[in-house]
This record gives structure tokens, sequence and C-alpha cells, in this order.
């Protein structure tokens, strides 16, 4: 399956289970893309004694996982785009949600 997942949220556990949820599809064999806005670009560095959420990013970027970033979204927060979390636009979005069998959005 291929699974696309939209982050929207700087919530230290919504974003840790999104994050977890996107290792163990790929780890399981599925083909999974992120798509960070609003306040989810802010996740890359989120960190927290029980949902250590960059962990789990680092962790999908470990295993190929691609992520994509909103620009503005980023550009708002005086965020740079990183290898990890590049900056993207509104035509990734749409791309990912044609792609996908699945999307799912925290």
């Amino acid at each position: 399956m291929k699974l696309g997942i939209i982050i929207e949220t700087n919530e230290f556990e919504k974003s840790w289970n999104a994050m977890r949820l996107a290792v163990t599809a790929k780890k399981n064999g599925h083909d999974v893309k992120v798509f960070l806005m609003g306040e989810g670009v802010e996740i890359e560095t989120m960190t927290h004694d029980k949902f250590d959420v960059a962990a789990q990013v680092q962790a999908f970027h470990g295993i190929d996982g691609q992520i994509l970033a909103c620009g503005t979204c980023k550009q708002s927060r005086n965020l740079p785009g990183t290898e990890v979390c590049p900056i993207n636009t509104m035509i990734d979005c749409m791309e990912m949600i044609e792609w996908a069998d699945k999307v799912v959005t925290f």
C-alpha cells in the first residue's frame, strides 16, 4: 500500500504517534510519504521525555522514509529546509495525495 501521512500538529503525543505509524508501515513493506504543514513543520526538533518525536523522525529518515515540508509554513516560523525535512509546496502535497492509496491526517 502507498500511505500518505499529513501532520499538522506540534502536539508531542499526536506527532509521535503519527511518526510511529510512518516507521511501522515502512518497516512492514509499505511505501510511505509524510507531508508536514502548519505546526507540523516543527516536529524535526521536538523532544520530550515520553514522546521523542525527533527520534521517530530520524528513525523514519534512517529507513529511507520521505518527509516533505510546506515551505510557506517553515518560512513563517523562520525554519530552514533540511536534508530530513526539505522545503516543498502545496503541489507536492497534492501529488502525494494523488499518489497514495490512503491518506491519514494528524
